[in-house]
């Protein structure tokens, strides 16, 4: 990692290119409090925020709740037997809850539940690696894995998503893309997404969202590039043939410069400086990214390299009774690798705020006043990451432009907050 006030600006890998799993990669504990990862960081993993590039279809851990049922699902990566595989980590269960009830309240809309009894019978539903009935009861630590045909509507639902534009004209858009939103359907996700909204949208102006580009897929018409389901802020569209081509070939060229908003747990010592570590696939957990460590070996043809430069805009030391501490940074991505921003603060020791998967953990007023046993008054419950300005050249015109977001309510509350509690120096 080069000091920047000094010099200006996975698969599954096997041993090889590996020392030691542990010692190669910077691994994450998920559930760091927001107090250890203030006091020691966060260990590294990888992912770029879902401003992610092209080369970027890979699963996601979403945290989820079906009719008070807690559970973590996770779509592993596609296989050649042509079905969707995927996994649900039951974190605490209800009493007297049938395996095929909550199937069908999770994937009802894909496929029936006597289908979906069928495919228990069938083994192609298992729990904890072995075969069950459709009654089987439900119990807490449970994971249920399933493999079931794929299913693919034939079209884009049109849905009142309400959609943030920051910019239009006849060639492209952008817009200020909120928390909690998909960009686009994909397996096990086919609706609820921005693609879903924009259908709306184009629906409610007299066009049809099918007139709209796409690179070979019906189902991402006119995306560029993405932003991860919880990091908002500015997105561009492309709605004409030329300006797909052109805005993605300044991507692909890296002449598209981006600038993201962030707060990270602790105080970071530098003011400036760029993070130089490629990013893979984790070597144990397939949802996750990670940063491979130099051990004088090539690295395996899973890594990549990721360059990102920070800046700290400020520092808030001792906030609260808890006395946490807190840096707001700027984060300036030379590389759009998945998970990117998330993966390389978290391997700086200095994990987004919010980011549960790389080890930020949510914040929550009862830490700031010293009661750590328990989590009340939310904060910031997703990671605190939002992409504020974007600067591009007009596919059309060719003119250089530079566009905002502002941040979003939840992230300014919060930060005013932590401002106001912090030690004043």
């Amino acid at each position: 990692m080069k000091n920047f006030e000094e010099q200006p600006d996975a698969d599954d890998t096997g041993a090889e290119g590996f020392d030691d799993v542990e010692a190669d990669y910077a691994d994450i504990d998920s559930g760091a409090h927001a107090s250890d990862a203030a006091d020691s960081g966060a260990d590294a993993a990888a992912e770029a925020p879902e401003f992610d590039s092209a080369d970027d279809a890979e699963a996601q851990a979403v945290e989820t709740s079906a009719d008070g049922l807690d559970a973590v699902e996770v779509t592993l990566e596609a296989e050649d037997d042509g079905l969707s595989h995927r996994r649900i980590s039951i974190r605490r269960a209800l009493p007297n809850r049938r395996i095929d009830k909550y199937l069908a309240s999770r994937i009802g809309s894909q496929v029936s539940r006597t289908a979906l009894q069928g495919y228990i019978r069938e083994g192609m539903v298992t729990v904890n690696a072995r075969t069950v009935k459709p009654s089987y009861t439900i119990r807490t630590d449970d994971v249920i894995d399933m493999a079931l045909p794929t299913y693919k509507p034939k079209e884009i639902p049109p849905e009142p998503i309400p959609l943030d534009v920051i910019y239009e004209d006849d060639d492209m858009m952008a817009l200020n893309k909120q928390a909690n939103l998909i960009v686009h359907p994909s397996r096990g996700n086919w609706t609820g997404t921005l693609v879903n909204g924009l259908a709306y949208y184009f629906q409610q102006n007299w066009r049809d969202i099918r007139t709209l580009p796409t690179s070979g897929e019906i189902f991402r018409p006119g995306i560029v590039h993405r932003l991860d389901r919880d990091t908002t802020g500015i997105i561009l569209i492309a709605k004409s043939e030329l300006a797909l081509w052109r805005l993605g070939k300044q991507f692909e060229l890296r002449k598209v410069s981006k600038t993201y908003s962030a707060i990270v747990h602790g105080i970071v010592p530098l003011n400036e400086d760029v993070i130089d570590a490629p990013i893979g696939r984790h070597p144990k957990l397939r949802e996750k990214y990670a940063v491979h460590r130099l051990t004088g070996r090539p690295y395996p043809g899973t890594c990549k390299d990721a360059v990102t430069r920070y800046r700290v805009m400020e520092r808030l030391r001792e906030v609260g009774t808890g006395r946490a501490s807190f840096s707001v940074m700027e984060l300036y991505p030379k590389t759009g690798r998945t998970h990117q921003l998330r993966v390389h603060m978290s391997y700086l020791g200095h994990p987004i705020v919010g980011d549960r998967m790389y080890g930020g953990g949510p914040l929550y007023m009862s830490q700031l006043e010293g009661r750590h046993d328990v989590a009340e008054g939310p904060l910031i419950t997703r990671q605190a990451l939002h992409a504020h300005t974007i600067e591009f050249n007009h596919p059309r015109t060719n003119q250089r432009m530079s566009l905002e977001a502002p941040w979003p309510k939840d992230l300014t509350d919060a930060l005013k907050l932590l401002r106001e509690l912090a030690r004043k120096v």
